[in-house]
């Protein structure tokens, strides 16, 4: 998870991403930053979001997003 929050930062410094839990929902997040952090996240965790799991449901929070990073590392 630090290592996801990191990524988040790196977006948006001024979120507070370990609470919020309606980053797409409140437009806290748009989709070019949802795209930057899929980039960043495949990267780093070395898997490959698919576009079906592109849905407010998975990127609301960074617990929704890391439970999805979770399940494509499991995957493997």
């Amino acid at each position: 998870m630090k290592k996801l929050l990191e990524i988040l930062n790196s977006v948006h410094g001024e979120i507070d991403y370990e609470n919020e839990e309606r980053l797409v929902d409140d437009s806290i997040l748009d989709s070019f930053d949802i795209i930057s952090i899929i980039a960043e996240v495949n990267d780093a965790y070395d898997i490959e979001i698919s576009a079906d799991d592109i849905s407010p449901e998975n990127f609301n929070s960074a617990k929704a997003l890391y439970s999805l990073i979770l399940k494509y590392q499991e995957a493997r």
